[in-house]
C-alpha cells in the first residue's frame, strides 16, 4: 500500500547516526544521504528523514507513530536497546507483549530524538 515514509528532522547528522544504529537491529542498511535526506531502502518500502524543505523547524506528527517490523521478540528489544543507547526516550510501557484485536503483539515504543513517536511491532505466533 505504501510505497515510503518519511518524517522530518532538525538535525541530519544527528538523525543518521539515530537511525542507522536503531534501524541495524533489524538488518537494514545505513541510510544513503541524499542532499537534505537520507534514504533507508529495504526490499518492503523506503523509510526516509528529511529537512523541511520549507525551511522552518521539523516538528512531530501529533497522534501519528511510525512501526517497524520485528522477527522476533529478541529484535524487537534490541531495537529498542539500540534505540534509547542512541539518544531516543522511552515511552508507555517497558517493551513487551500486548494483547490486541490482531492477536499478540511484542511491542516497544520510543520517541526519537526530534520527537517523533517510533515503534517496533512482532506479530507473536497464534
Amino acid at each position: 500500500m505504501f510505497s515510503h515514509v518519511m518524517i522530518g528532522t532538525n538535525d541530519l547528522d544527528k538523525a543518521k547516526a539515530f537511525y542507522d544504529a536503531l534501524l541495524g537491529t533489524l538488518d537494514v542498511r545505513p541510510a544513503r544521504v541524499d542532499g537534505h535526506r537520507i534514504f533507508y531502502i529495504t526490499k518492503t518500502g523506503v523509510f526516509s528523514v528529511s529537512k523541511p524543505i520549507d525551511g522552518k523547524a521539523a516538528t512531530p506528527a501529533n497522534g501519528g507513530t511510525i512501526g517497524f517490523a520485528a522477527n522476533s521478540p529478541e529484535q524487537v528489544e534490541a531495537w529498542h536497546k539500540a534505540g534509547v543507547a542512541a539518544g531516543g526516550t522511552p515511552i508507555e510501557n517497558p517493551p513487551g507483549i500486548r494483547e490486541a484485536s490482531a492477536g499478540k503483539l511484542y511491542l516497544a515504543y520510543l520517541r526519537d530524538l526530534d520527537g517523533n513517536k517510533i515503534c517496533a511491532m512482532h506479530r507473536m505466533p497464534a
